[in-house]
């Protein structure tokens, strides 16, 4: 347990690191590319590489290595009270020490049995891409709101495969959050979401020329022609990118989802301190994330000529190494995602899991605010009922305020009537009653 003079500085750090994610990643997205001089907004290109940013954040989470590192060192020595402890203590690697287990029946996590930390990796990688795909079409608050489904699928996640119970009210909250998000998305439809978006957009939906490369015309770049047309041409109102933007956003937390659930399941059963999961998922992470990389950008990225687009590699870090402010901003979305896990972990084993979720609501206002300041977006009374509706129902499904009392279980209903009617007795008993 933390020192509580210290508890304040975690939770500030968390809330900062946390508003700072996604605004630099939004920041990014904005940066111009090509034909930033032109007077025709439909000719100038931003910088979409969600790709490369998952790649950013699995960078920063391998930076948990050097937090760990750090720790190691002042153990070493500074600590003379006790024997020095190596850097890989969590993880023993003896034979003695892979069958043993802890006070709680968790047996480390050691050898190859650490590959199963690439599952999460994996949903991490496919969530996280996606999600930078729907910020590039969203604005920021938008994006952070619609992430609060994630509340949805984690809930349905428990209880199909960790086996927990939810009561009436559990499922009242789930609904709740379905309607905020969906409320937000309606906000963003009817009233326009980012601004920048609209001015990315041409009228004809065309945002580049698409044109087969005559020496390498085959039938899979003949369709990867066609489809990214209709894509493009599916793109020719702000309104439809606000649409696929949330829905995309929305579906990725399917994938967050079922990360948390076996990141949850991994630590029940193994016995691994957090901040080494987080480790090792950043390895795995960059490494899947590479060879992914590689491969589509050699079967799609360069199928089409002069096409630039989300798996064009060479095209994305021609844009990272000649731009100093998307160089800029991506040391510091690496150094911020560092500080986040670490912050993050800080607030989950001083505090709770809990307080925790409320400071990520506190994040979505942050962003929320900011944003509106930055200009990025304009206000839309509608977008504050759906964010109302994602606060409640997101602090009812973590028992943070009390639910009405016909969705309250039995049994906790028959006891705050119990407690209730004791407190009624007690002040009309006669002074004198003994």
């Amino acid at each position: 347990m933390a020192v509580k003079a210290v508890v304040p500085f975690l939770v500030t750090m968390l809330l900062v690191t946390g508003v700072c994610n996604t605004l630099l990643t939004k920041l990014q997205d904005m940066q111009c590319v090509e034909n930033c001089d032109s007077q025709d907004n439909t000719k100038r290109r931003n910088f979409e590489q969600p790709v490369i940013q998952t790649l950013q954040m699995f960078i920063g989470e391998m930076g948990c290595w050097l937090v760990v590192l750090g720790l190691d060192l002042k153990r070493r020595f500074f600590s003379r009270s006790s024997p020095a402890q190596t850097l890989y203590q969590a993880i023993p690697t003896d034979d003695t020490s892979e069958t043993s287990e802890d006070d709680q029946g968790r047996r480390p996590l050691t050898g190859w049995k650490t590959t199963v930390l690439a599952l999460p990796a994996c949903c991490d990688i496919t969530g996280t891409t996606l999600m930078n795909v729907g910020l590039i079409l969203v604005a920021a608050s938008t994006y952070q709101m619609t992430r609060g489904a994630l509340v949805l699928f984690v809930g349905l996640f428990s209880v199909l495969f960790l086996k927990r119970k939810l009561f009436l009210y559990h499922w009242f909250s789930l609904v709740l959050v379905v309607l905020g998000v969906a409320i937000v998305g309606l906000a963003d439809v009817l009233f326009g979401g980012d601004k920048q978006n609209k001015n990315d957009t041409s009228q004809d939906g065309s945002h580049r020329d698409l044109k087969p490369n005559d020496q390498t015309d085959t039938l899979f770049q003949s369709l990867s022609i066609i489809a990214t047309d209709l894509m493009t041409t599916a793109f020719h109102t702000s309104v439809v990118r606000t649409v696929i933007g949330i829905l995309v956003i929305a579906f990725a937390q399917v994938f967050t989802a079922t990360q948390f659930c076996l990141e949850e399941w991994i630590l029940k059963n193994y016995a691994l301190e957090p901040i080494y999961l987080i480790g090792w998922e950043g390895v795995f992470g960059f490494l899947v994330t590479v060879v992914a990389q590689i491969i589509l950008h050699y079967t799609i990225g360069t199928s089409i000529k002069g096409q630039d687009g989300y798996f064009d590699a060479n095209t994305g870090y021609r844009y990272v190494f000649n731009n100093s402010m998307i160089m800029i901003t991506s040391v510091l979305i690496m150094v911020n995602i560092n500080g986040f896990s670490f912050f993050g972990l800080s607030v989950t084993r001083s505090i709770s899991a809990t307080s925790r979720s409320i400071i990520d609501t506190c994040r979505t206002l942050f962003v929320w605010i900011i944003s509106l300041g930055l200009g990025w977006e304009s206000f839309k009374w509608l977008q504050v009922v759906g964010f109302g509706l994602l606060v409640y129902g997101t602090f009812l499904f973590n028992d943070l305020v009390p639910p009405i009392r016909l969705l309250m279980p039995r049994s906790q209903r028959e006891g705050r009537e119990a407690r209730g009617a004791a407190g009624k007795l007690l002040p009309e008993e006669p002074i004198g009653h003994t």
